[in-house]
């Protein structure tokens, strides 16, 4: 896989905890929709165990100018230098990697479940799709603690008005602690809520990101409905360190 080097075009925090980073996107690099790429700052950081490359997903569409993607800020080396370095820096990248991407045939719905953070793909996926005015039709449940801690959540509603095939459903799983009104769904992502949208579960293609637990558990959950195992994508997001 050939490696780029990109160069830092600015930083941007998109909600409590949450900051997106923005590349010049390097000449010759292609990528799909979903998928992600190894970052690799330029020195060595003798201050994190895991050393000085991260995998993040590419959270920008493909048509898009600039490379983006969105963190969870948290305090190890990697992060922290991350968030610091001068605007115009250089990383390393390779890549890119992953099939969290949309099937060659739209005929099947696509149900998108994330968790936290792990709405960067599924950022990316509805994008392209409504840009490139898709004829898949895709579900798109997004589970939060609180609306304050949700990733592009203004602009994935927004969306809404321009692809009619397309469906947000956001869920927040603390209410007590939510601040603003909030009118749409709470609690997890369960049987009952999946079977509020969509009227046949076995139907679509299911895509799911996020911390393992969720990843796991919804996994599960899916193929006790009954949903085939070659039906249910999965990546565990590994951006939270």
């Amino acid at each position: 896989m050939p490696r780029y080097k990109v160069s830092l075009r600015g930083r941007e925090i998109l909600c409590a905890g949450t900051t997106a980073f923005y590349f010049e996107k390097p000449d010759g690099f292609k990528f799909e929709a979903g998928q992600f790429a190894n970052f690799t700052l330029p020195t060595p950081l003798g201050s994190d165990l895991k050393g000085n490359t991260r995998a993040f997903t590419i959270a920008s569409a493909p048509r898009e100018r600039h490379l983006m993607v969105a963190t969870r800020l948290r305090a190890t080396g990697f992060k922290r230098t991350l968030n610091s370095l001068p605007i115009g820096d250089e990383l390393h990248l390779q890549g890119p990697y992953g099939r969290m991407t949309l099937p060659k045939n739209s005929s099947r719905p696509a149900v998108f479940v994330a968790g936290g953070i792990g709405i960067t793909p599924f950022r990316s996926l509805v994008w392209e799709a409504t840009a490139s005015l898709s004829t898949c039709t895709i579900f798109l449940f997004y589970s939060v603690r609180v609306p304050e801690e949700a990733a592009f959540l203004e602009e994935l509603q927004e969306m809404e008005k321009y692809n009619k095939r397309y469906k947000l459903i956001c869920t927040v799983t603390r209410p007590e602690r939510v601040t603003t009104p909030w009118r749409g769904e709470t609690g997890r992502i369960s049987p009952e809520m999946l079977s509020k949208w969509i009227p046949d579960l076995r139907g679509p293609i299911y895509y799911i990101a996020g911390p393992r637990g969720i990843v796991h558990g919804t996994r599960q959950m899916l193929i006790d409905l009954g949903i085939a195992a070659e039906d249910i994508h999965a990546e565990e997001f590994a951006g939270y360190e």
